[in-house]
């Protein structure tokens, strides 16, 4: 179902804990991560975490995430308008590329010097010396 339609919030008809007791999913501390078990295989996991990011709701667990994992996320991305629409775009790309090749090997990402650039730093216990 898209995200940008009128029965846009006809997801919670579908949402796998609409008949469980709300209470679960509010709950604090290390309870959340028990919580979040519900939202694994709940197909409309995508539009619940959208719609609590969009409407910035500070409470409970949404979308497979708790109210500390949102909060984040909106602190690292304060350019997004609309989650709603960019999860869907995001799911439009993953559902269009091809699945990954289990048998391929796995790409590591190279990692960059550590070292600031600059001048190199002398040998420990030595001293630079300036060639004039």
């Amino acid at each position: 179902m898209p995200f940008g339609t009128a029965t846009s919030f006809d997801w919670r008809h579908s949402a796998r804990c609409r008949d469980d007791d709300p209470e679960t999913l509010f709950v604090q501390g290390a309870q959340q991560r028990d919580a979040r078990e519900v939202c694994k295989a709940c197909p409309v996991r995508t539009e619940c975490l959208a719609h609590a990011l969009d409407n910035r709701i500070r409470f409970g667990v949404w979308g497979g995430m708790t109210e500390r994992e949102r909060r984040a996320l909106l602190k690292r991305r304060p350019d997004v308008i609309s989650w709603a629409a960019l999860l869907e775009s995001a799911r439009r790309a993953a559902l269009a590329s091809p699945p990954a090749d289990p048998d391929a090997p796995a790409r590591t990402r190279r990692s960059t010097s550590a070292r600031p650039a600059g001048p190199a730093r002398p040998a420990a216990g030595g001293t630079q010396r300036h060639v004039g």
